[in-house]
């Protein structure tokens, strides 16, 4: 018998869980000002989260997916990506999100329910959030394969779930990309549950990275709670891709320290002892001791960050809850060039039924001296 081939996988760290290097860092992590802007995006992400959480329970947004404890994953992505490079993200994405310069404004409107929030005014090319499971990895390389063609120095950069390697759509797409040879990365967020199934029943696969090997692209993992590795690892795979040489999947070890979204309990078939264990290794603490090590963060700095973060926060629910609800036409608007006649009754009729509610909530209001 005679061995034709042989894989690895390497897996990379530089902070451990509590912010002490475990190797010499990368030449971007010796600048702390960079670092501190990581930082800074993390808390502003997790106060985000935190409000449109409460925004669910309060009734005035629809169902909210959590990405508390995989804010290194977004903001380490979205900092090693340019501007004309294209994001496919999941529905737990906003960390690479806001960094990529959609606004808390715009992703609060798409969660509400209102699809003007997927028209990212300041990152026209990034795709809108991806409920079903996997699909985006398709346009991902689709994408991908066009900028190739077009002989443009772009990559396309998708974010899945474990889970989601489980999907056929997602091997379609590494098999494509990679017999295309097209400038994709691909960002394995392992939080290690989908929905309320744990990683080790969904796979048998030691690594999730390894499923890229089968399509003859390189895979690789980090601690998905570095940001440092996470940056690192983008950083590598984008420039790699930008040259030609291919695409790449690294998997990000994480955890989901939330529900799987606002309409899950997690309780009910988690191990409260694991994910106590899993809040000792979240990115955000990490960072923050490290950049303490160096003098470059304190509590004054942390109490005024807070503060801002606040606003800011504040200030993008304002804009949301003032934002006024679109047409009932809109549902209708770019389906066809002309409706069908039997489209044309269903919009009519549901202006019909919009007023009456309007007439009604109007009458209402003057009842109670509002009019």
């Amino acid at each position: 018998m005679t061995t034709v081939a042989r894989f690895q996988i390497e897996y990379t760290q530089f902070l451990d869980a509590d912010g002490v290097p475990t190797q010499p860092l990368p030449e971007f992590a010796k600048d702390p000002n960079l670092l501190s802007g990581f930082y800074r995006a993390m808390v502003l992400t997790r106060a985000f989260d935190a409000k449109a959480v409460a925004l669910q329970r309060t009734g005035k947004l629809g169902t909210f997916a959590s990405s508390v404890g995989q804010e290194a994953i977004g903001v380490g992505l979205a900092s090693a990506m340019r501007a004309e490079d294209a994001l496919f993200p999941s529905y737990r994405d906003h960390a690479a999100q806001l960094l990529r310069g959609v606004t808390m404004a715009e992703s609060l409107l798409y969660w509400g329910g209102d699809e003007r929030g997927s028209c990212f005014a300041a990152a026209p090319h990034d795709f809108p959030n991806c409920v079903p499971i996997g699909t985006q990895l398709c346009h991902a390389a689709g994408a991908a394969f066009a900028f190739r063609l077009r002989g443009e120095a772009r990559a396309a950069v998708a974010i899945v779930g474990d889970g989601g390697t489980s999907k056929g759509d997602v091997y379609e797409a590494m098999n494509m990309a990679g017999g295309w040879q097209a400038p994709l990365v691909i960002l394995v967020n392992n939080n290690q549950w989908a929905i309320s199934v744990p990683r080790a029943k969904q796979t048998a696969a030691q690594t999730l990275a390894q499923k890229a090997i089968a399509a003859g692209i390189e895979g690789r993992q980090v601690d998905g709670n570095d940001v440092i590795a996470v940056h690192e690892a983008a950083r590598e795979a984008l420039d790699k891709a930008r040259r030609g040489e291919g695409p790449t999947v690294i998997e990000a070890l994480s955890y989901r320290l939330g529900d799987h979204t606002t309409a899950d309990d997690a309780t009910r078939y988690r191990d409260p002892e694991l994910v106590a264990q899993a809040w000792l290794a979240e990115p955000i603490v990490r960072l923050r001791k490290y950049l303490a090590s160096l003098g470059a963060w304190d509590k004054a700095r942390e109490d005024a960050l807070n503060q801002e973060c606040q606003r800011k926060v504040d200030a993008a629910v304002q804009t949301y809850l003032a934002v006024a609800p679109p047409d009932v036409s809109a549902m209708f608007d770019h389906l066809y060039a002309s409706l069908p006649h039997a489209m044309n009754e269903q919009l009519e009729t549901a202006r019909h039924f919009a007023n009456h509610a309007n007439h009604a909530n109007h009458g209402n209001d003057k009842e109670h001296g509002h009019g």
